[in-house]
This record gives structure tokens, C-alpha cells and sequence, in this order.
């Protein structure tokens, strides 16, 4: 099978698509077909070699890839909750082999029945950001039904979905981004929208239930000023894991009896298959911003590092027409 893979740690130029061997699933696992792969900036950090929290992890060759939608080809032995044929969506073992490829095994717990009112293409979008906004809004954010939550950096793929996702559960929704995306998140559904380089937020919005930082920003002094945001007994989490909190930044939120938390992404199927049943209710929806064929992978690796992308960056795998 074709696969993009790196044998060493770098620019674009180290990805390399070559023949690989299919992957044969493990007894938890499933074998997919993929028909296309999200690219997100946490493949790009593992290509130039990780950060503090990744480097450990990482072993060469491998292949690239934490997002996939596809066709269920095998199940492994101790895998009840699909059948080949099934449409699925999910995210990839990590660090194992990634979904810059052909055909992936990954844990079944990882995954999820596609979202039906979505092409492959666009379900490819929502695993890794998803899990990310769910798992920093809902698992470690507690954010209930009425409350306000601050989401910065919010056109981005995390963003945009913790967007909607905290709307859907009935939330009051502000979000922070530059002047060019403020119409985008009103189309999103937050309530309100602040331009982060000329609005500052704590002059703003005040007595906010929780600060989601999704923003690629690692700047403690930007999260000191934005704890006065915060009501008190808040909650400040970051999906920056790598990025620690500052003394200052903990004193901060004790002083306001809040806390701060580093939010580690948690592939959990029951929350991909609560996304999809969002997805086909209408409530929310994925921003595909451009889609590359497999080989140049590299070309979209260059736009994702501009920090710039609205929605997601798709690569294509399998051309063919997609199933219903």
C-alpha cells in the first residue's frame, strides 16, 4: 500500500510516499480503508521531532496521521462493534502507524460510525480537533448548559468545533480571532465575537465559567490577563499541553479560586459517536478549507504551518467514488 512516512525528523522535504506493507489488526483493532486523513498541526510538530510532552514517543520511521474516515476492510477477534463494509471515523493509534496511508489499524475504541450526512472528506476533519475541543470542554472544562465559556483562537480546527459543540449543549459562546474570522464565528453560532488584537478581552467579558485556550499562542503573560476573565471558582484550560502554567498564572487563578488545567486529547468512541449524532442534527458543522491529494502532503503541511487555516486541511487517499 502507499503510505507518507519520515525516516528523519525536519522540514516538509521528509516526508516520502512509498510502498509500505498493509497493517494487519491486532485483536482490538480494526483495519480501515481510508479514504481520506486530517492534517493538523500536531502532525507537523511530530515531523520536526516532537515537543517535551511528545519526544518520547516517537520512534522512526513512521507514519503521519491522527484523523481518518473510511471503510471497515477487517475486524480484529475481540471487535463486536463493527463489521467490514462499515463507514467509520475515528482516530489512529498514537504513535502507531498514522492515516497518511492506505489502509490503517487502530484500536475500535477509537472509533466511530461516520457521521452519515458527511463525505468521507469532510468526517476526516473532525476526529483529532473534535476529541480535543470535547475532551477540553466537557471532561475537564465541566461546561454546562447556560454557562459562558471564552474560546481563543476560535476559527482554528479546535476551535471552531468547540464552537459549536459548547452552542449545542446550550452554552453562552464568546470567541476570540482575528478581525478576518469574526464574521466566520458568528456564522458558527457564538454570541459574541472579539477581534484578540484590537478588543482586549478582560476590558470586555468578565465572570466567564471557563477560558478554553485553543489559540496555538504559548504566552503566559496573554494567559495572566485573560485569568481576569475568569468568575471566580473558574476554569482555565489550555489545549497547549507542552505549555505549562506560570507561577504567576497559578497564583492568579488561586487568588480567584479557580483552576488550570493542560488538556490531553482522549479518543473515546462514545464522544465521536455523541459528535456525529450532532453533526447529522444540523447542529454542527465541519469547515473544510482545502483538500490535497496524498502525494503532496508536504504542500499541505506548508499551509498548516502558517497558522493561518480556517476550518481543516483534508488529504484525499482513496479517489474512487465513496459509498453511501
Amino acid at each position: 500500500m502507499k503510505a507518507v512516512r519520515i525516516h528523519a525528523f525536519g522540514g516538509p522535504e521528509v516526508l516520502h510516499l512509498e510502498d509500505v506493507a498493509r497493517p494487519v489488526p491486532a485483536a482490538d483493532e480494526i483495519l480501515i480503508r481510508v479514504y481520506a486523513s486530517g492534517v493538523n498541526p500536531a502532525d507537523w510538530v511530530v515531523r520536526e521531532g516532537g515537543n517535551d510532552v511528545l519526544r518520547p514517543y516517537l520512534k522512526l520511521p513512521m507514519t503521519l496521521g491522527w484523523d481518518a474516515a473510511g471503510i471497515v476492510e477487517e475486524v480484529g477477534s475481540a471487535v463486536t462493534d463493527f463489521r467490514k463494509g462499515d463507514a467509520v471515523y475515528g482516530e489512529p493509534d498514537f504513535p502507531g502507524a498514522g492515516s497518511y496511508a492506505e489502509y490503517c489499524a487502530a484500536k475500535a475504541s477509537q472509533f466511530a460510525h461516520k457521521p452519515r450526512s458527511l463525505s468521507f472528506t469532510e468526517a476526516a476533519g473532525v476526529p483529532l480537533a473534535g476529541l480535543t475541543a470535547w475532551t477540553a470542554l466537557f471532561a475537564d472544562g465541566k461546561l454546562q448548559a447556560g454557562q459562558h465559556v471564552l474560546v481563543q483562537g476560535a476559527a482554528g480546527g479546535v476551535g471552531s468545533l468547540a464552537v459549536q459543540f459548547a452552542k449545542a449543549k446550550g452554552a453562552y459562546v464568546i470567541g476570540t480571532a482575528s478581525a478576518a474570522n469574526l464574521d466566520y464565528l458568528r456564522q458558527l453560532g457564538a454570541d459574541e465575537v472579539l477581534d484578540y488584537r484590537s478588543q482586549p478581552v478582560t476590558e470586555l467579558t468578565q465572570g466567564v465559567d471557563l477560558v478554553l485556550e485553543a489559540s496555538p499562542l504559548r504566552d503566559n503573560a496573554e494567559r495572566l490577563r485573560t485569568v481576569a476573565a475568569l468568575q471566580d471558582g473558574g476554569i482555565f484550560v489550555s489545549v497547549n499541553v507542552d505549555f505549562p502554567f506560570s507561577e504567576e498564572v497559578l497564583a492568579a487563578l488561586a487568588a480567584k479560586h479557580a483552576t488550570g488545567l493542560l488538556s490531553n486529547n482522549q479518543p473515546r468512541q462514545e464522544w465521536l459517536a455523541e459528535m456525529a449524532e450532532l453533526i447529522d442534527a444540523s447542529k454542527v458543522k465541519v469547515v473544510v478549507s482545502r483538500v490535497y491529494p496524498l502525494e503532496h502532503a508536504a504542500e499541505a503541511h506548508r499551509e498548516s504551518e502558517t497558522r493561518h487555516v480556517r476550518g481543516k486541511l483534508i488529504l484525499e487517499i482513496q479517489q474512487e467514488a465513496e459509498p453511501a
